[in-house]
């Protein structure tokens, strides 16, 4: 146990002064600049890394033994482990965060799958999933949650980091942020043959599962408003910057969903037409997000011919812009009435790395949203592998921020 805090005591230490840099607190005014759709310069960030292959001379091995302890390492070696190598824009917050732990039944059916890998450290893996709900009658089996607070044993876990580092870097009992990926779920459900095929020929059945899933994912994030498990301020909105002026809450006082970020997707609808991306999901959203302060649409879904319909959800902020999308058309559509939340390809930095391409498509990027006034950010992320080299990260980042301060 004494050699896990002292070894916990050093990161802290570490992460305790990058955290007061000077640059954390620019980086937030760049965050919040963004998101207020009155950008200073765009924000780059790097997320969703391999982090097996960043793991040069081991310098990420975990050494605690306690499992607490061990978790903390993790993040602080992690997020070091990015400040000193490549960090664009990142931000360290101020403090260790402990997450609010969740109990009860989070609601859904189990999933059935088979897997595939081909590198037992990567976390990217193959799925194959079982459908389970073939048929109308199996879609009661989608499970309402019943949530609770674990609030003795998050404190337990809170007070035990306090006492180990806490003279050196404050440990922060932290909530959760919205997440509806209704489609992401019901294609761990059913595989995602079936979802699409539905969705032409059984359009009433499609229908009948959205409406539940939707439902529980609806009554998830009542209940964290309820419970109050949601975070009030992260600084990340699912990898992009999340820090805004427009969402406030006093503190001490109850988080509510009409002051955070709604974060909404459809990322199985890439080929889905507008028009039945609309039915089948946008106006499912349009209810979803009712709640809520802001909202981020969209993933990896190529949205740059469906921002029309986009635009229909209440209180949109963000919209993703995948590599798969046009930026210009995206760019000219949403203009300065949305954030762009550019996502370039992360093959780039993988085996078809190349600098020159990277540069290109950084450069075309920038060059639409200046030229369609769009208040912007750009977001590296789904970093599947970079092939065991982690200068791929570095050349790219230096270049992105070469380009977004000139």
């Amino acid at each position: 146990m004494q050699s896990d805090i002292e070894c916990l005591r050093a990161l802290a230490s570490r992460y305790a002064e990058a955290a007061a840099h000077p640059r954390n607190q620019e980086n937030a005014r760049l965050y919040r600049a963004v998101n207020g759709l009155k950008m200073i310069r765009p924000v780059v960030l790097i997320d969703e890394q391999p982090w097996n292959e960043l793991n040069t001379g081991g310098i990420l091995d975990l050494r605690c033994q306690d499992p607490v302890f061990r978790a903390a390492e993790q993040y602080l070696r992690r997020r070091l482990l990015q400040w000193e190598h490549h960090p664009a824009d990142l931000i360290l917050p101020p403090f260790l965060p402990v997450f609010k732990i969740i109990g009860g039944e989070a609601g859904g059916i189990p999933v059935r799958e088979e897997i595939l890998a081909t590198d037992a450290d990567n976390t990217i893996v193959s799925h194959q999933y079982a459908d389970q709900l073939a048929e109308s009658e199996d879609i009661a089996r989608i499970r309402m949650p019943r949530l609770t607070y674990e609030k003795t044993a998050t404190e337990f876990r809170q007070a035990k980091l306090a006492e180990a580092v806490g003279d050196l870097l404050p440990v922060r009992i932290v909530g959760h942020s919205s997440y509806f990926s209704q489609w992401d779920l019901i294609a761990t459900y059913r595989g995602v043959t079936s979802l699409l095929i539905d969705l032409a020929e059984r359009p009433d059945h499609a229908h009948a599962i959205m409406d539940r899933v939707t439902r529980m994912l609806t009554e998830r994030y009542r209940q964290y408003e309820e419970l109050d498990l949601l975070d009030p301020e992260p600084f990340l909105i699912h990898c992009t910057a999340g820090l805004c002026d427009e969402l406030k809450t006093a503190p001490g006082e109850p988080v509510l969903r009409q002051n955070i970020w709604g974060r909404c997707m459809a990322q199985i609808f890439a080929s889905v037409s507008p028009a039945m991306h609309e039915e089948f999901d946008i106006d499912y959203q349009i209810r979803t997000m009712e709640p809520f302060g802001l909202v981020y649409y969209g993933c990896c879904e190529p949205l740059d011919r469906k921002i029309e319909i986009v635009r229909k959800i209440p209180r949109l902020r963000k919209i993703s812009v995948t590599p798969w999308a046009d930026i210009r058309v995206a760019a000219e559509a949403i203009g300065g009435d949305f954030v762009v939340s550019a996502k370039p390809n992360p093959a780039h930095v993988g085996a078809a790395f190349d600098p020159a391409a990277i540069k290109n498509e950084l450069r075309g990027i920038i060059q639409a949203c200046r030229s369609a006034n769009c208040s912007f950010e750009i977001v590296l992320k789904d970093i599947s592998s970079i092939s065991h080299n982690p200068d791929h990260l570095r050349t790219w980042e230096h270049i992105a921020m070469d380009l977004v301060r000139s």
